[in-house]
């Protein structure tokens, strides 16, 4: 392609996802349809303003997909990942366990050998990652119960490709064909045996999880201490870039890889810049690659056999949709939410169209298998967003009924405050009482209604809303305030947040309440600076009344007590950067003796006497005792 026709064909692929979108979005259709439809109009099926070479584009902006799960995995730290271990396993496994069967015994039906079938029914069984996770973020759904079902569904199946991929060489043999035809110059692994290349394939992968863990995180650190934004910038379209290709070289997805680097970078320090600089490049490869799935939608094929492509079409759809439908109902999940997973994730996904090409050239399936194949994946994908609008419009008024949490529309805010607050229960409230206290202006935000109405019974000012939603914040003045004191009721509702205030408004200094540990650990890697573990607080103070009671003086008391606290923060911030070592728990034992020991040394010292600012009435005074007579 010439440099002349390269910039037209951007100009045609700018221009329409610039006309298209905010036309689709002002019909209440969303940017994803809107993409798919302008692909279909400017494609050689439409309009023609491009050609064949749009295949050629859509393997380029195959590099949205990619970027976006490497994006989903900095997300996902291995701790996040084990909480969603339910429903990853045992929702997604069934999905593509059940819907594999199904499409399998169906193409076996129709007299399709074991082996192709089994490609067949692998490939349909997944769901396009990248349109529904846009749709349902676009939409403020993926936090719902079915938004999040269907992330762990697709979740597992993005995870699925890996031995789907491996899979396919020894259907090859098993079919009794040899996969020639362009690939053996492709991937370093042709020409193996197939034990062989699964060997290399697994080795890949562990070599990517290695590299993560033992190369990439000192690299980061040493660009991130020349301070040059363009070469961190450029260090992480490198790593994305890279390891794509390692991962194509070795016939694996590329998008597979890069979800393991994020995996395992999600507990780097730079997790969240890197997230910053991948974001631009990903939305707007993600963007052409939406336009170029409707280009490739082949109307030819579906005029030549109308009957045939659509009821494949709507036997996948139909298919899958029910399949979903039993799992939502087994899952418990109410039917609002039920009908919304089941129509999230009934389509086909862009990893059939590597799948079937794989397939196809190791020989596991024809390329008059595939056509058909391919145009019922591209036109199943672009009725995703028709069906979640169809859901949201037509059925889910008449059938769903809603999760009331999420329903109550955000207070109007009109005040703005140095201090934010986000949930006011016991702890959240305590703060705010005491900052007010203190003549200091607080925003409270809290996402319990019931809680909400309760406080303003009792005069509190409170508004309603969920903290996680960026621009509720910016109404609620976070642009202008100086921090944010976070006081959620979950782990998990605290580093959403957190992940928020970072994104878009990193100059707030945030103040977070963790419940343990673990949470401790999370929110330090996540960058926050000023965490405090309730449980410490009130243990240090309970200990410190304790030895009052026992006689010993009230500043030996305090000392111990502060000393306690300062060291096992200490403890925790630097315990967090080794939370995934083997020598963890040793290191844990070594701090609380080396704690032990500075307090014992204090007693038999005798320390606490030296300070002589404190008097005996003044300190009976400040905890509440009268002096003696």
């Amino acid at each position: 392609m010439t440099t002349d026709a390269f910039l037209a064909q951007s100009v045609v692929y700018l221009g329409a996802a610039v006309v298209a979108v905010p036309v689709a979005r002002r019909l209440g259709l969303g940017s994803v349809l809107g993409y798919l439809l302008a692909g279909m109009v400017i494609g050689p099926f439409g309009l023609g303003l491009v050609g064949a070479e749009g295949e050629d584009v859509m393997h380029f902006a195959e590099f949205g997909v990619v970027m976006m799960l490497f994006v989903i995995g900095l997300e996902l730290q291995p701790s996040v990942l084990w909480r969603l271990r339910g429903p990853i396993l045992g929702l997604g496994g069934l999905q593509v366990g059940l819907t594999t069967a199904a499409f399998t015994g169906a193409a076996l039906a129709l007299g399709v050998p074991f082996a192709a079938a089994l490609a067949i029914g692998m490939t349909l069984a997944l769901s396009s990652t990248a349109i529904v996770l846009q749709t349902l973020q676009e939409k403020g759904l993926v936090r719902t119960t079915a938004g999040q079902s269907a992330f762990s569904v697709l979740l597992f199946q993005d995870i699925a490709v890996i031995p789907m991929l491996a899979l396919m060489p020894l259907l090859a043999v098993s079919g009794g064909h040899s996969g020639e035809a362009g690939h053996a110059s492709s991937t370093w692994i042709s020409g193996l045996a197939p034990g062989v290349q699964v060997l290399v394939v697994l080795g890949a992968v562990a070599s990517v999880v290695a590299l993560g863990r033992l190369v990439v995180r000192p690299a980061f650190r040493a660009l991130g201490r020349t301070g040059l934004r363009e070469i961190f910038t450029a260090a992480a379209l490198l790593l994305v870039i890279g390891i794509a290709l390692l991962m194509t070289r070795v016939g694996l997805s590329p998008a597979l890889g890069t979800f393991l680097a994020g995996v395992v970078l999600a507990d780097s320090e730079y997790r969240h810049e890197l997230e910053s600089d991948i974001d631009p490049f990903k939305g707007l490869l993600l963007a052409i690659f939406f336009i170029a799935v409707g280009a490739s939608v082949d109307f030819g094929l579906v005029a030549a056999d109308p009957s045939g492509i659509i009821l494949l079409t709507v036997g996948i759809v139909a298919v899958k949709g029910l399949i979903l439908g039993i799992l939502a109902r087994g899952f418990r999940m109410g039917l609002d939410q039920g009908l919304l997973f089941a129509f999230a994730l009934p389509g086909a996904g862009e990893f059939g169209f590597v799948l079937f090409s794989f397939a196809e050239q190791e020989g596991v399936l024809s390329s008059g298998q595939t056509a058909p194949l391919v145009a019922a994946v591209a036109l199943s994908m672009a009725l995703t967003p028709l069906l979640l609008l169809l859901n949201d419009r037509v059925l889910r008024p008449r059938l769903g009924t809603r999760e009331v949490a999420d329903e109550r529309e955000a207070d109007p805010i009109d005040e703005q405050a140095p201090v934010l607050i986000a949930g006011f229960g016991g702890f959240g409230s305590t703060v705010g009482r005491f900052l007010k206290a203190n003549d200091v202006a607080t925003t409270v935000l809290d996402v319990d209604s019931d809680r909400v109405e309760m406080l303003r019974q009792l005069g509190l000012k409170v508004y309603y809303g969920d903290a996680t939603r960026h621009d509720l914040l910016h109404v609620a003045g976070a642009a202008q305030a100086r921090m944010i004191v976070l006081a959620l009721d979950t782990p998990e509702k605290t580093l959403a947040v957190v992940r928020t205030v970072q994104k878009h408004f990193p100059h707030l200094t945030i103040f977070a309440r963790a419940f343990d540990w673990p949470d401790a650990h999370d929110l330090v890697e996540a960058g926050v600076d000023h965490v405090y573990r309730a449980p410490l607080d009130s243990a240090a103070r309970m200990g410190r009344d304790a030895l009052r009671m026992l006689g010993f003086r009230a500043y030996q008391a305090q000392r111990s007590s502060s000393i306690l606290i300062r060291h096992d923060d200490e403890a925790m911030r630097d315990l967090s950067e080794m939370r995934h070592d083997e020598d963890y728990l040793g290191e844990a034992r070594s701090r609380i003796e080396a704690v032990e020991k500075i307090l014992l040394a204090e007693v038999r010292d005798g320390g606490a006497t030296r300070d002589l600012g404190w008097d005996p009435d003044s300190l009976r005074e400040d905890f509440g005792s009268a002096p003696s007579e």
